[in-house]
């Protein structure tokens, strides 16, 4: 991926590029197969960087970082539409964070496919019409407080977010915020929006701080080692989360 808000010389992942010539005249039989057993496992799959399936990221092989490449377009309709002959539910949620062509949007609107809509990102700026402001959504979306590359929504709050950001959260819940708090507000934004689904990570339903971080893009080393303890699944949370969940009408 080229730079972006997550990393100033890009990602850099060392994946060879998909001949989409070859995969066309098969009829995308092996996307069919990976989507197939995919859905096999998971009621829903998130395509991330959907982006890359419209125009993915190309840089010369050895690369040390992502800055130096260039766009190259995909036969996205043509993609999808044999997926969708394949599996005429296609439930998917399309990633669509970061920078989004007309293109990619045209692609979305055409399939239907839902995008995400990450609480986290809706607080740097002082814009009523920010898209990732709840009273900004569609019904066809999906809500997060933040995702796996995120900070937890504690961690944000200390350690990431500007005296400015924290006071436009306590401003649009209508309430003051604190680091206490902030994972349970922003869980109860999302599952009181329209959004057609709300997610949100097992760190900030345990209220973890940057302890609890699982991922940081752009860096090798400690990521993807969290890992939930039975201790810290009581009774009172799994109350708390009912009773949210009922109170929304999202049971």
């Amino acid at each position: 991926m080229p730079p972006d808000y997550f990393s100033a010389t890009g990602q850099l992942w060392g994946n060879p590029v998909y001949d989409w010539e070859a995969c066309r005249e098969t009829g995308y039989h092996w996307w069919r197969r990976r989507m197939g057993h995919l859905l096999s496992l998971f009621d829903i799959v998130r395509i991330d960087h959907l982006r890359g399936l419209v125009a993915y990221w190309e840089v010369p092989a050895g690369a040390k970082t992502a800055e130096n490449g260039c766009w190259m377009k995909v036969p996205s309709r043509d993609l999808f539409d044999s997926m969708i002959r394949e599996f005429p539910e296609f439930p998917i949620i399309a990633e669509d964070l970061g920078v989004i062509t007309p293109e990619v949007k045209e692609i979305m609107e055409h399939f239907r496919f839902p995008g995400m809509k990450v609480l986290l990102f809706a607080f740097g700026d002082d814009d009523p019409n920010q898209p990732y402001l709840p009273h900004n959504y569609k019904r066809n979306s999906v809500v997060y407080t933040g995702t796996h590359d995120n900070d937890t929504a504690r961690g944000w709050f200390e350690h990431i977010a500007s005296p400015e950001d924290r006071a436009r959260v306590s401003r649009y819940i209508g309430r003051e915020i604190n680091a206490d708090n902030v994972s349970w507000e922003l869980i109860q934004l999302a599952m009181q929006s329209i959004a057609d689904l709300a997610i949100f990570p097992m760190q900030d339903i345990l209220g973890l701080g940057q302890e609890g971080r699982m991922n940081l893009p752009g860096s090798e080393d400690g990521n993807w080692q969290w890992r939930i303890h039975p201790d810290q699944l009581h009774p009172d949370l799994v109350a708390s989360l009912a009773r949210i969940t009922r109170t929304y009408s999202r049971i």
